[in-house]
């Protein structure tokens, strides 16, 4: 298989360091010796081939279109035991075809050996086999590892080539990336960029995702931000959305992250779980409860997100305070089955009050005390004393408060010290009136 470098989430494999278009041929021996397209200028004078060499090379040929690269590389290695025969540019083929059988057979290492040799032949080669060589070179030697030979030999190829387009920029920018020396990688991807702008040339994916690495690493955050902006909009994809909006939230920008969550929902690009739960929850922060149900609502529908008591609680709360108490009441009932604690029969309580349900309100209150796990038992025994007071059970919703005013103390909550004292104290005052009224009626 071929080696593979992990890069930010991606993978930079032979293929891509080969994106440019150079890849090791087999020199069709007429026409590779001509090279690549370019502005003319000068001609390389070279030695001839003859014909006895063409007709070898045409036969290891054969051999490498049938996949026989056993018989190519005897074919190739007869050859070399004659090459004192041979003049350098026939020296030069021989040499780029067995690479190119030993790049076949992924035996890389083989493979720069032999062109290695080729480009030791000088001007003696054609220069289109001398570029392309040096190119090749440079991609397998970054793909072996060894990444200052792939910069020697890049940079040697920069010298030689007409007019080059963006992608040996890219590949210099890898190069120096796997160095971990990222701000010479971040110029030479820039250049490379600003080279297919130029030439309205298409930027690829994995430039955008390499550099946004690279900024990321060096801190710039308003250039991740940038490339990211970028990528949601050339190549929309969860990862880019969900990334923007979370960088949004590390800059303290809550409205951006919102919003382009929000944009993320609408185009279907939020497919898991926390990305709906992370919606939901800033629609919460940002008071837009009714939106934050229906997200959770639709996401529990497509079973995305987990019918979990914690969910359907986040689900009951959306509703509450959307003031759609008829729709929360039964998610937080169903989320209250499979609690391990008391608070969601806390919650509960305070909906059942909202509701006028005082025997509800009553009995989860006293479901949350008996569950236990509570933040502020206080305020619990509050609502079941209010609960009760409303069902004119004056005694006991007296008790109730004076729980609450006990557990306020014992926390030194003051501000629930008064009020349930207070309460205590009204109560107090109603059942002496009631008293005085049952008196006064009975005489």
């Amino acid at each position: 298989m071929l080696k593979r470098i992990a890069v930010y989430g991606l993978h930079v494999s032979l293929a891509l360091v080969l994106a440019g278009g150079y890849l090791p041929g087999t020199v069709s021996i007429a026409t590779a010796a001509e090279g690549e397209s370019a502005p003319p200028r000068k001609t390389r004078r070279v030695p001839s081939m003859s014909e006895a060499v063409y007709k070898k090379l045409a036969e290891a040929q054969e051999a490498i279109d049938a996949k026989d690269y056993i018989l190519a590389e005897k074919v190739l290695r007869d050859m070399l035991n004659r090459s004192k025969k041979y003049n350098n540019n026939e020296v030069g083929q021989v040499h780029n075809m067995l690479g190119y059988v030993y790049f076949l057979r992924e035996d890389f290492k083989s493979a720069i050996r032999e062109y290695k040799i080729v480009v030791a032949q000088g001007d003696d080669i054609p220069e289109g086999l001398e570029t392309t060589t040096l190119y090749t070179l440079a991609q397998l030697s970054f793909v072996e590892g060894k990444f200052r030979d792939a910069l020697t030999y890049m940079e040697t190829w920069i010298t030689k080539a007409e007019n080059p387009g963006p992608e040996p920029r890219i590949f210099l920018g890898q190069v120096y990336y796997q160095m971990k020396d990222f701000p010479r990688s971040i110029q030479q991807i820039e250049s490379g960029i600003t080279i297919a702008r130029e030439r309205d040339i298409t930027i690829k994916e994995n430039w955008w995702q390499l550099l946004n690495f690279l900024y990321y690493e060096q801190e710039n955050m308003p250039k991740v931000i940038e490339i990211l902006e970028i990528l949601v909009r050339d190549f929309p994809k969860r990862e880019y959305w969900v990334r923007l909006a979370g960088m949004y939230g590390q800059e303290g920008d809550d409205k951006r992250q919102l919003h382009t969550l929000q944009a993320a929902y609408e185009g279907d690009f939020l497919t898991k779980e926390t990305d709906l739960t992370n919606l939901a929850g800033l629609l919460l922060q940002h008071e837009v409860p009714f939106s934050a149900a229906k997200v959770l609502e639709k996401g529990l529908k497509d079973e995305v997100v987990e019918t979990s008591s914690k969910n359907l609680r986040a689900l009951g709360q959306a509703w509450q305070l959307a003031q759609e108490v008829d729709k929360a009441i039964p998610v937080l009932e169903d989320a209250a089955k499979s609690a391990d604690d008391g608070k969601i029969f806390d919650q509960l309580s305070y909906v059942y009050l909202e509701a006028d349900r005082f025997d509800d309100c009553i009995r989860s209150a006293n479901s949350a005390l008996n569950k236990g796990g509570l933040r502020k038992k206080q305020s619990t025994y509050f609502i079941r004393g209010l609960c009760l007071y409303n069902k004119e059970q004056l005694s006991d919703a007296r008790g109730s408060m004076v729980s609450c005013r006990n557990e306020a103390r014992r926390e030194e909550d003051n501000l629930n010290v008064r009020t349930c004292s207070q309460w205590i104290t009204f109560i107090d005052r109603e059942q002496d009136r009631n008293a005085k009224l049952a008196a006064a009626s009975g005489e």
